[in-house]
């Protein structure tokens, strides 16, 4: 057995294999564990850890001494690497079996291209690396993910003209705007384009540089009528940091600290001659730089000599599309699937993980788990656990405070030399002044100077805990600890 990808699914794959004392191999184009997670290191998911960790993965794990994080702290891409994929990979049980620094770059039969049909079962898959190198495979499990394939600007879903010359001016989603890439966006006009949690994450990034880089001016491009799509279910969500991007996002536009473009379909971009960029969206805007949050699309190219039958709109399977079309589904409402829904028409390959999800944004984590859970047992014989499939996913509906919300606003506050417990102050300080001013933002201006915090931290960590001051004004539920309004995917970057 051949995994393609030592990410979270893939790794996972790897745990399931070898519970099962099955023979595999994992084959990884970066150096290491989790190459793409480490990409978007920087950014908290707002799915907790008892989300992000597989249960067969555990069970190799836990007697080595391993301790599974708290089950309701939020981890970041970083954390996720460092306390979970790196212990994982490093499992005497897996690490002689992944190779890394091994691209895969095309897929077929050994012998048999894709028009031939008879003897093709009995022909191993046979996978093709970047060095020229092949190796044979009874089955593929490709976990290769999406990262390296991001959407285009162009709203027609082609690249947008001039994009490719344009490509300087140009950020895929989660650029690292607080940290590593800071310098790129400190003092300038950016342009958001795209209406995810993705897009969200960075918008809210950018507001919080803004208020310590004087010049910083943040525009959200979206193509739809309204940007009510990426607030989703705000203090309603059973996902807290997945329901405050929503609520923080709202506060920022109606504050004017975030410009929003609605039915911006984005046909052009052209450098100018003063070093910035043009965007012809309908009507032109002129900005410094532009992140691209338009989403993922799956690349099938390696598999063009296997059979395939992919749904015409998502490039998933098509038993797969209507369990997770996103024009009908969220993260939280997709049905238990398995190997039946994941099969091809090609003998013993499966795609799993974000990749098996084509071009929808609703993927979660433990979803991918469940998914190579049920392929392995199938790749075992064992139909009935196969077919057995389950999931514990969070939906909309009214959400609780956990530690790992909590810990968003405190990453801010540390962000600003403050004290962890400073944002929960400043929600008690803003309640208590509000009936003086009935204006929030005099309240907060008010809390600052009563808890001797500069104007502008104040400022920022309003928007961070932005649900939880308008569930308190409103007379809704409260807790005396914040809850955060900034986070983001589980696996990349939408859900």
């Amino acid at each position: 057995m051949v995994v393609i990808g030592a990410g979270p699914v893939g790794l996972a794959a790897a745990a399931h294999l070898a519970e099962r004392g099955m023979p595999f191999l994992v084959v990884e184009a970066g150096e290491g564990p989790g190459a793409a997670v480490r990409q978007w290191g920087h950014v908290r998911l707002f799915s907790p850890w008892r989300y992000d960790t597989d249960a067969a993965a555990r069970r190799l794990l836990e007697p080595s001494g391993w301790a599974s994080p708290d089950a309701e702290t939020l981890p970041t891409g970083g954390e996720l690497v460092r306390d979970y994929l790196v212990p994982l990979a490093a499992h005497p049980r897996i690490a002689a079996q992944v190779r890394y620094g091994a691209r895969v770059v095309a897929m077929s039969r050994d012998g048999v291209d894709r028009v031939r049909t008879a003897g093709r079962e009995r022909a191993p898959l046979l996978l093709r690396f970047d060095d020229g190198q092949q190796l044979p495979a009874r089955a593929v499990i490709d976990a290769a993910g999406t990262w390296r394939q991001p959407n285009v600007l162009g709203a027609n879903g082609l690249p947008a003209v001039g994009e490719a010359e344009a490509s300087e001016f140009i950020d895929t989603a989660l650029p690292d705007v607080l940290g590593a890439d800071r310098d790129r966006f400190a003092g300038r006009h950016t342009l958001v384009v795209g209406a995810g949690h993705s897009a969200a994450n960075t918008l809210l990034a950018l507001a919080e540089l803004a208020e310590t880089a004087p010049g910083t001016q943040i525009t959200w491009a979206v193509r739809g009528g309204s940007p009510d799509r990426a607030f989703g279910g705000e203090d309603a969500d059973a996902l807290p940091g997945r329901g405050a991007l929503g609520s923080g996002l709202r506060l920022l536009i109606d504050s004017g600290r975030v410009q929003v473009r609605t039915g911006f379909k984005v046909r052009a971009v052209t450098p100018t001659a003063d070093g910035r960029v043009e965007v012809d969206g309908g009507d032109v805007l002129t900005v410094d730089r532009i992140v691209s949050a338009t989403g993922f699309r799956p690349d099938h190219t390696i598999a063009d000599e296997l059979r395939l039958d992919l749904d015409p709109a998502l490039g998933c399977t098509r038993a797969l599309a209507p369990l997770i079309d996103p024009n009908i589904h969220s993260c939280g409402t997709v049905r238990p699937h398995g190997v039946d829904e994941l099969t091809q028409p090609e003998p013993g390959y499966f795609i799993a993980g974000m990749k098996s999800y084509g071009r929808a944004p609703t993927f979660l984590l433990a979803t991918g788990y469940e998914q190579v859970r049920s392929i392995v047992a199938a790749l075992a014989g064992d139909w009935d656990a196969a077919r057995d499939v389950h999931l514990d996913l969070p939906e909309t509906g009214v959400c609780s405070v956990t530690a790992g919300a909590r810990a968003i606003a405190a990453d801010a506050a540390a962000r600003l030399g403050l004290a962890p417990d400073v944002p929960g102050k400043l929600v008690s300080a803003t309640i208590a002044h509000y009936p003086d001013s009935q204006d929030l933002p005099a309240a907060v201006a008010a809390a600052a100077g009563e808890l001797g915090i500069e104007a502008t931290a104040a400022t920022q960590l309003s928007v961070l805990v932005a649900d939880q001051l308008d569930a308190m004004l409103s007379g809704g539920p409260t807790d005396p600890e914040p809850v955060a309004t900034a986070g983001t995917t589980g696996s990349l970057p939408s859900c």
